[in-house]
């Protein structure tokens, strides 16, 4: 059997989970999406993502319905029905046994917790092949759009690695729940990020890239264990958006990306590299959007900011 066809198997049961994660869901539904036995649709599924069937729809639906009480803050009884919990006791004993919270002091509260939020199994498989038969594509035209964005005082609550200076050595050191983490945060500035630290914000030991999200600067939420929380001055962001791609051809596209900010100056606009002011981040890869990564940089003289 081919491993693409078993990888192609385990993605359509994902896909099928997340399509009726709110209904009841059993393991012949999952073979008929398989197309294998549900004895072999099962083993798969647990030998790809190290988790059982019921494992994995039980997690995503406590995190899914963690959200759902993040920011609605409804009754819990609700949500557990509505995620197909049978009594709000099981869904309250299973929520605080994954979370270490009680549903109702969630509410109250909403630290940050360990989001179950999985990859896809194809695209980590394309990762994991580092964009195999990809890179060698080449495109004729890139177009990026850029533009200058300030960026005010604030924090950033993120995980620092050992070494890493890169994404894949990143989850290498630190595990793949870190994303998760990050994604509970309520007050937010905006999503999730990975991020390459100046020089003077990398303690002794740890890495280079690391993934945060930015807070308010008045942020006081408990740190979780292992992740530090730190604040950033204000500072210009240069931030540069390639395409719309096929999500297959992502390492082709950041490589393309990363070739023309290479390639740009930005003194030709009145500013210059400020590597040292700030991180520079890229945000996750998402195709419909194009790869999109941000600079810090400083003006040198007074032209139009969005003469580009």
């Amino acid at each position: 059997m081919d491993n693409w066809e078993i990888v192609n198997a385990v993605q359509r049961m994902q896909d099928y989970i997340e399509d009726h994660i709110v209904e009841e869901i059993t393991l012949n539904d999952l073979s008929k999406a398989a197309g294998y036995s549900q004895w072999h649709s099962a083993r798969i599924f647990k030998k790809l993502l190290n988790k059982s069937p019921f494992e994995y729809i039980r997690a995503l639906r406590l995190s899914k319905a963690a959200l759902v009480l993040r920011d609605e803050h409804p009754r819990v009884v609700d949500v557990a029905f509505d995620f197909v919990f049978s009594s709000h006791e099981g869904f309250t004993k299973a929520f605080s046994k994954q979370f270490g919270i009680a549903p109702r002091k969630y509410i109250e509260n909403t630290p940050p917790i360990g989001l179950f939020i999985p990859d896809s199994i194809h695209d980590y498989y394309l990762i994991l092949n580092k964009g195999a038969n990809v890179m060698e594509e080449k495109k004729e035209k890139n177009t990026i759009f850029v533009q200058v964005v300030e960026r005010p005082r604030r924090k950033v609550l993120l995980k620092r690695g050992v070494k890493a200076t890169e994404y894949f050595a990143y989850c290498e050191e630190v595990g793949c729940d870190v994303w998760g983490m990050l994604s509970s945060v309520k007050e937010a500035l905006y999503e999730p990020i990975g991020m390459w630290l100046p020089n003077h914000l990398i303690k002794e030991g740890t890495s280079k890239y690391v993934q945060g999200v930015e807070v308010p600067l008045d942020y006081d939420k408990p740190i979780p264990e292992g992740y530090d929380l730190i604040e950033l001055p204000p500072c210009k962001m240069m931030v540069f958006q390639g395409e719309p791609y096929d999500d297959e051809k992502f390492m082709n596209e950041i490589s393309s990306v990363w070739k023309s900010i290479e390639n740009y100056n930005p003194e030709l606009y009145g500013f210059e590299w400020a590597e040292e002011e700030a991180p520079r981040f890229q945000l996750a890869p998402m195709g419909y959007r194009g790869y999109i990564e941000a600079r810090p940089v400083k003006q040198i003289n007074k032209r139009n900011e969005s003469n580009f």
